[in-house]
């Protein structure tokens, strides 16, 4: 009996285009070569990048069938997780994997989602609106008008910080590590030298030490903060080191880079497009769709990766077992088929809230919606203040093809 000839990758149309350089993010060069990609490649494979060979991934539609197969399309940490340095079969040299829900497949994902999750449902955001109201407007008011300064640091990171520590129960006066250990968990190009992977694991550790010992805490005298979920639960009161860091890092990470990112876009879409702020500002019922449209434009995280796990075809193309796919949202989010004008930052789009920025699936972001209220509340204060940001130099960026981001954004701060 004959037997089947061994699949063959599907070759590209056009020559390969590495979309995870970092100088691409760091001088927003992105968007022309996943251009070329929507247009002539929507699926393509490069075979050589600093991280190893990939498929590129860079269309809406193909990206959320392959987030509806995750038997075939694995997001386990044991293949190399969710962001495109991870190796399939071996480690890279220094490299410690730290299992977190969202880089494992069923049913270990659901049992350690099902946990986490209804901290962030509908009653329990609902509850954390006065708050973050609160707190929102104790930082705006506390800005100055008509002199520069860095609505990163200023406003999306003392926000998103705060926050964290709430959900937390973190120190109030040591929230700022929680920003530190954010960057260091979300930066994928220190990922690339033992060294720099070894100040990683560094701060990581450092992290999983701050946290334990909260966690001792919360074993005498447990709330309502996630650390006390975590610890009430059987599918996570067993973690292993590696895990419970791991965990942190996805909570802290998608807690804090994600909407610090989408506020910093707040301030730097709307000053691009001068009329839809003008808009905004003479409807503020346009807010929570403008939230929405925000997200998508910004798109606070690159992209997510996947890892196949039998020979498969995707719309036409074959990939082999054991290949990293890159789901390039960022890319999916600018569609031209899906979105109209899709690099515009238009506020009442009809359907902004299509966006791939929360994931897809199984996957989604467990705290949409804590995002969507943080970022809908800074609007409506915004708003009630009548105070409008007007940026005043071209942002500094971060330089990395996961955490899509902005290391500065100089404003000044004006009534209208």
């Amino acid at each position: 009996m004959a037997t089947a000839a061994p699949l063959q990758r599907t070759a590209s149309p056009i020559a390969p285009l590495d979309v995870s350089r970092a100088e691409l993010y760091e001088g927003e060069g992105w968007q022309e070569p996943f251009r070329q990609l929507r247009a002539a490649a929507p699926i393509q494979y490069v075979p050589d990048s600093d991280f190893g060979p990939y498929w590129s991934v860079s269309t809406y539609k193909p990206i959320v069938h392959i987030e509806a197969l995750p038997k075939i399309f694995s997001s386990s940490w044991e293949y190399g997780g969710i962001a495109i340095p991870g190796k399939v079969d071996e480690l890279i040299e220094g490299e410690i994997r730290m299992p977190m829900f969202i880089a494992m497949d069923p049913p270990h994902h659901t049992a350690q989602r099902r946990t986490v999750a209804p901290s962030f449902g509908p009653s329990e955001v609902a509850a954390m609106k006065a708050e973050v109201q609160a707190r929102t407007a104790e930082v705006l008011d506390s800005l100055p008008i008509g002199e520069a300064f860095n609505w990163v640091d200023r406003v999306s990171i003392e926000l998103t910080t705060g926050m964290l520590a709430k959900l937390f129960d973190f120190p109030w006066e040591e929230r700022h590590k929680l920003t530190y250990w954010s960057d260091m968990g979300g930066n994928v190009e220190s990922m690339k030298r033992p060294e720099d992977i070894a100040a990683r694991n560094a701060a990581l550790f450092e992290m999983g030490a701050a946290f334990a010992e909260l966690w001792q805490q919360k074993i005498a005298k447990p709330g309502k903060d996630l650390i006390s979920v975590m610890l009430q639960s059987d599918a996570m009161n067993h973690m292993s080191q590696e895990e419970f860091i791991g965990n942190l890092i996805l909570l802290i990470v998608g807690g804090n880079d994600t909407t610090r990112n989408s506020m910093s876009a707040f301030a730097w879409g709307l000053h691009q497009f001068p009329e839809q702020r003008a808009k905004l500002e003479a409807d503020p019922s346009l807010i929570p769709n403008a939230v929405q449209e925000l997200i998508r434009w910004q798109t606070p995280l690159a992209h997510m990766r996947r890892t196949v796990q039998e020979d498969t075809e995707i719309d036409g193309v074959h990939m082999k077992k054991g290949d990293k796919v890159c789901l390039w949202y960022i890319s999916a989010n600018r569609d031209e088929s899906v979105f109209e004008d899709a690099d515009q930052v238009i506020i009442d789009r009809d359907n902004a809230r299509r966006h791939l920025s929360f994931g897809y699936g199984i996957h989604r972001c467990v705290g949409a919606r804590v995002a969507e209220l943080q970022l809908t509340t800074l609007l409506e204060e915004m708003a009630k203040r009548r105070l409008r940001a007007t940026v005043i130099e071209e942002p500094e960026r971060v330089a990395t093809c996961f955490v899509h981001g902005y290391k500065k954004v100089m404003v000044e701060l004006s009534h209208y």
